[in-house]
């Protein structure tokens, strides 16, 4: 399963020449010192998005928090395994996930 999602992941990074999966363990992006989305042991992929979006995208595709190693991330909000089918859905998200962190003080 956790397999699966990673070449789930890897397909969602690739829609995009400006993002670079990291990590071997933990698989993430960062972008300005920040990550940005990463994919959890639990094969859960979760993506930072501003306040306002967060609870936005939240509502819009019934969805919570993103936890990893059983802590709460601040800012990421868990992307439901249903879009995780529809990349072409998802890739904005992604997109605007990195801008969001581009548009932070860099670390």
């Amino acid at each position: 399963m956790w397999e699966e999602k990673l070449k789930i992941y890897d397909q969602l990074i690739a829609t995009n020449s400006n993002f670079e999966r990291k990590g071997k363990t933990v698989p993430y992006t960062s972008a300005n010192g920040y990550m940005f989305s990463l994919l959890n042991k639990d094969g859960e992929i979760g993506i930072r998005l501003s306040k306002e979006s967060q609870q936005k995208f939240m509502e819009e595709h019934d969805t919570t928090i993103f936890k990893s190693h059983g802590a709460v991330m601040r800012g990421y909000v868990l992307i439901p395994d249903m879009m995780l089918e529809n990349l072409e859905l998802l890739a904005p998200y992604l997109e605007e996930s990195y801008q969001y962190v581009l548009s932070l003080p860099p670390k």
